[in-house]
């Protein structure tokens, strides 16, 4: 059985919400999208763009616009959960091949695009929060951004849920007492309500020890790593 010693600071919880930017009117424009267009995914178009429910981590680029708008809405509603999973139905869809050709390819007709949404809504039972935002994605020309807009908001819903990704590497398969004691050692450096989502996979590459990463953090203990430490050193010294 292989022990490894993971040394984290434990000063403050990892993965802390970030707060995100609400989105202006102009920055609607700047991404293409009519100021309006934007609106309807707020509960009441009455209300100023400052009552913006905030995602708990800021994602950038126009998927990050889309999924934060949506986050919102769907937010006001108390529909998160069924938003996320009908996303996570689309995206299954559109790795068909057939739905990715008449939805996300750049030459297709869009009277062709059109007529596939209206099929997919239709038949999924999509509620109107996530029709509308592949409706909003037609006519601002960016259905070839749905999969970035989706593993956006999935990255929001993540982050709402308190789950902390982690990623383990090894030269060789861990036995179930190492994995039990890594789980434990690494569920101590997470704050209360936050779960810990491990993934465990094997590098021979790295010859030995491990690297975790952990949140935005990464700790390289791998052999091959040392080795090349080493290496660097005893340069230096002859």
């Amino acid at each position: 059985m292989a022990w490894v010693m993971v040394t984290l600071k434990q000063s403050e919880p990892l993965m802390q919400p970030v707060s995100v930017q609400a989105i202006s009117i102009t920055n609607a424009a700047e991404d293409n999208m009519k100021p309006y267009e934007v609106r309807r995914f707020s509960t009441s178009v009455a209300r100023p763009f400052a009552k913006l429910v905030r995602p708990p981590v800021q994602v950038y680029g126009v998927e990050g616009r889309y999924a934060t708008a949506l986050y919102s809405a769907a937010s006001k509603q108390n529909k998160l959960d069924q938003v996320e999973k009908e996303l996570s139905r689309v995206a299954q869809l559109l790795k068909e091949p057939k739905m990715a050709a008449s939805i996300l390819n750049p030459f297709t007709k869009r009277s062709v695009k059109v007529k596939s949404l209206n099929d997919l809504t239709a038949k999924e039972k999509l509620s109107p929060l996530t029709a509308n935002l592949i409706n909003l994605l037609a006519e601002n020309g960016r259905l070839t951004s749905t999969p970035a807009v989706i593993a956006a908001f999935s990255t929001m819903m993540s982050v709402h849920r308190g789950e902390v990704p982690c990623t383990v590497t090894t030269a060789s398969a861990l036995d179930e007492a190492t994995l039990s004691e890594l789980k434990t050692v690494l569920n101590s450096f997470l704050a209360k309500g936050q779960v810990l989502q491990l993934k465990v996979k094997t590098d021979p590459s790295i010859m030995g020890g491990m690297i975790v990463r952990i949140g935005e953090r990464y700790v390289d203990m791998s052999a091959k790593t040392k080795i090349q430490k080493l290496s660097k050193a005893m340069r230096e010294v002859f």
